[in-house]
């Protein structure tokens, strides 16, 4: 019998090996926008604590401010499965731009490649963004809405070599590579699905040899493509692109595209469902406010929302409201079924911020019906009537108030925890106010039950959803006009958050 119990201890602990391997080889990897192709935000892997800053890397070389703040946005880092940082970074005043492959343990640099990406038409400068398939494959935006690709991102001794693709043929691009660069964009980071396909918007700005309008495209492993436009998506002639710094987003079986597809004019638009293989039209739905249904949501191009598709299958996209100041600049997160079909009850805050999921389960204080939350940054702008009494807030889809600033019926505030930090720069004017929350999209650590997020303080902050407190905080600097940027968590458990142009890696 003590032989059968040590056979059961050693034949178990083996078992229990296996598992580690097999979890620490499938390990998912921080692979674009907000994580996934739903962009819940949510991490497989247990962050470390805040203690001290472990390595940073600057991702401007030429920082602009206007005024006091970064008119500008910076594309999410990547992180692979043998954890390596992918880092885009800006080499100059409105074009150039290379990625650095960092060791997520150390930041050296592993390698470093300049890409010939050239910036679609744009007010607040967007960013390259990047993406990593389930294969392991990077893909990068390039020159005239081509991407490059690199099957060995993890690539120690040397730079990689890449590939390139064009989803309107690179024999076009190369016999007339010139006309293609000067105006054909990618304006939208990359999203893959779990095959390995990829999908981006792009911009046409003028005649290319090969007749383009701007929309949206897909490019399978094997670089077979196939694009549509954003007035066939639409039916509409007004319509002119994708919105700029829209990821695409897919469904929960990666059967269905979502993106938001506006006119830069009026800045009205669609939010749309497209069939993944074949880019067919699914359904669409007209962005209206919330307050005033008769006009149009604004869909401007300084944002940088992307759909969101919750475990559900409902779909969530943030707009400005319209007429603009109506809610403070807040903005409205608009919230439908899976068909487009049905508006559900929308939150009161969706400007330029990807909400994150959260499990239900992980707020231990909540007790409603829904399986799922939703984390959104909950400024309350006073240069546009608001009291600056900057929160984060943790809101119930299926339940609703009456918000107190428009008198709209939106979705409940489950948690609110307003930033710690006195604004100055309102002290006469609103002194209750703090500083704001500069993220876009928030990385949750299932784990700890807590959020990673950054704020205009110069400050990394957990927030725990037990407690409704934060309990760890880092200073990454003295805190500044901050772009809107992500928190991320590496597969070693590293946080990374972008403070004033620099990338910091927090860790134990």
């Amino acid at each position: 019998m003590a032989g059968f119990k040590q056979f059961l201890l050693v034949t178990g602990t083996l078992a229990a090996l296996i598992l580690a391997a097999r979890a620490q080889s499938l390990r998912t990897p921080w692979s674009g926008h907000a994580h996934d192709a739903q962009h819940s935000a949510l991490s497989p892997t247990a962050s470390q604590s805040l203690n001290r800053i472990e390595w940073r890397t600057s991702m401007d070389g030429l920082v602009q401010f206007r005024g006091n703040f970064l008119a500008i946005h910076y594309g999410s880092p990547l992180v692979t499965r043998s954890n390596t940082v992918i880092v885009p970074v800006n080499t100059g005043l409105t074009n150039g731009f290379l990625v650095e492959a960092l060791s997520g343990a150390s930041g050296a640099t592993n390698w470093t490649w300049v890409t010939d990406y050239l910036l679609p038409p744009h007010n607040w400068i967007p960013g390259l963004s990047s993406a990593l398939t389930p294969k392991g494959r990077l893909y990068l935006p390039g020159g005239g809405g081509t991407v490059y690709f690199c099957d060995k991102p993890d690539k120690t001794n040397g730079t990689p070599s890449f590939g390139q693709a064009a989803f309107y043929g690179l024999a076009n691009y190369l016999a007339n590579t010139n006309a293609y660069l000067t105006n054909a964009f990618i304006n939208t980071p990359i999203t893959s699905d779990r095959y390995g396909d990829i999908f981006f918007g792009f911009q046409v700005t003028g005649a290319t040899p090969v007749t383009l309008q701007s929309g949206l495209a897909r490019i399978d492993f094997n670089g077979t493509a196939i694009w549509v436009s954003a007035t066939n998506i639409t039916g509409d002639t007004s319509m002119s692109k994708v919105q700029l710094s829209c990821a695409p987003a897919l469904n929960n079986d990666h059967t269905k595209v979502y993106v938001a597809i506006n006119n830069d004019v009026v800045n009205a638009g669609y939010l749309v469902e497209l069939d993944s293989r074949t880019l067919a039209v699914l359904a669409k739905v007209r962005l209206k406010d919330v307050k005033v249904p008769a006009n149009d949501a604004s869909i401007a191009d300084k944002g940088t929302a992307s759909p969101v598709v919750a475990p559900d299958g409902d779909v969530y996209f943030g707009v400005q409201e319209n007429p603009f100041g109506e809610n403070h600049t807040r903005g409205w997160l608009l919230h439908f079924d899976s068909a487009l079909a049905q508006l559900k009850t929308p939150g009161a805050f969706g400007w330029d911020d990807t909400p994150s999921i959260v499990p239900s389960s992980l707020v231990p204080s909540y007790r409603g019906s829904s399986p799922y939350l939703l984390l959104v940054k909950y400024n309350n702008y006073v240069s546009h009537g608001g009291d600056g009494i900057n929160q984060l807030a943790i809101l119930d889809p299926q339940n609703s108030m009456t918000d107190p600033i428009t008198g709209a019926t939106v979705m409940t505030n489950v948690l609110t925890i307003a930033g710690p930090t006195p604004d100055p720069e309102y002290t006469n004017t609103a002194p209750n106010a703090v500083r704001e929350w500069c993220v876009n999209t928030v990385a949750i650590d299932p784990a700890s039950k807590s959020a990673l997020v950054n704020n205009e303080d110069g400050r990394m902050y957990r927030w725990s959803f037990a407690s409704n407190k934060f309990t760890e905080t880092n200073v990454l600097n003295s805190g500044t006009g901050e772009a809107y940027t992500p928190t991320v968590i590496g597969v070693n458990g590293f946080v990374y958050a972008i403070q004033d142009a620099i990338l910091y890696c927090v860790g134990q």
